[in-house]
């Protein structure tokens, strides 16, 4: 039985009229007689009686009549039921923002395209703001630093290690192993970013007793790129940031492995595995994978 077919019986019970009824519906007057006589045929009765252009209840009509009205208020209910369910399955997720600007830009348009019903809140902020928001379940997940805290869980998701990278045609000369006084003869655009620790860095020149020449300070991550673009400066970047360019050729990494190794991960918190379903775990999960293979093979 179709649920317009019944919708179009209603109207026009109401308006008393198959014009009036196809006018309020939007639909063509013999299109609402079609739906009429459809139905008609379905419940092998007349619901109608009908004299020229006028059309009056049926005996059978009138019996039909309540039990047509509570389907077409049963289907509406279910439907608005449906509608206030979708619009609670928020996902809630914080990051710093380097995770933000370069994973969650390339995931989430994917995460919308296999759960559809479910919408997304970005919250950014430092490691210490976002657990916070996860403890107090203002947001699910969280996409930060390592914590160790009671009850807080830690899954290895992405790679985020700090690397030094110049411009391809910056003049410092590619050394197998550069000291540290040579690096502090360089220009050096420095990234401030509470999610990384960079008293190594500052440690690194001074266990050599030399001063790292840091003329710029920003805590924008493009603006520490257009530097570097200038050919002039060199800088620590996160890998996220510049994955792409070091994969393209533009941007070169210095190894100083030998002077300082600042590995740094990304990791997925949360604090009830529970709250989403077992499917979009492992849609992150394969998302990130995809996400460093991708910028592997750009």
């Amino acid at each position: 039985m179709n649920i317009d077919h019944i919708e179009a019986f209603l109207y026009v019970v109401h308006y008393k009229s198959t014009h009036k009824a196809a006018s309020a519906l939007f639909l063509s007057q013999p299109t609402v007689t079609a739906r009429i006589k459809s139905l008609e045929r379905e419940l092998g009765v007349e619901l109608f009686y009908r004299e020229g252009r006028s059309v009056t209840l049926s005996d059978k009509g009138k019996d039909f009549l309540p039990f047509a009205t509570q389907i077409v208020q049963t289907f509406q209910q279910g439907k608005k039921q449906l509608e206030k369910t979708q619009e609670t399955d928020d996902v809630c997720i914080g990051a710093n923002g380097v995770t933000a600007q370069y994973f969650l830009a390339y995931a989430l348009p994917k995460w919308k395209e296999q759960f559809p019903n479910l919408r997304f809140q970005l919250v950014t902020g430092s490691t210490a703001t976002l657990l916070e928001k996860l403890e107090s379940h203002q947001i699910h997940v969280a996409f930060i630093q390592y914590v160790h805290r009671e009850g807080i869980f830690n899954e290895l998701l992405l790679d985020n290690a700090v690397k030094l990278v110049k411009h391809c045609e910056h003049p410092l000369p590619q050394y197998e192993c550069i000291e540290a006084k040579e690096l502090a003869q360089q220009k050096l655009v420095f990234f401030e970013c509470g999610a990384f620790d960079w008293n190594y860095v500052h440690k690194m020149f001074d266990i050599k007793g030399v001063a790292a020449n840091i003329e710029v300070r920003t805590d924008h991550l493009e603006v520490a790129k257009a530097f570097i673009r200038t050919k002039n400066y060199i800088s620590f970047l996160p890998q996220l940031c510049v994955k792409n360019e070091l994969e393209s050729g533009e941007f070169i990494e210095v190894d100083i492995k030998h002077l300082l190794d600042m590995n740094q991960h990304i990791f997925l918190t949360y604090k009830n595995k529970d709250a989403l379903t077992s499917a979009f775990w492992e849609t992150i999960c394969h998302t990130a994978k995809d996400f460093e293979r991708v910028q592997m093979v750009e």
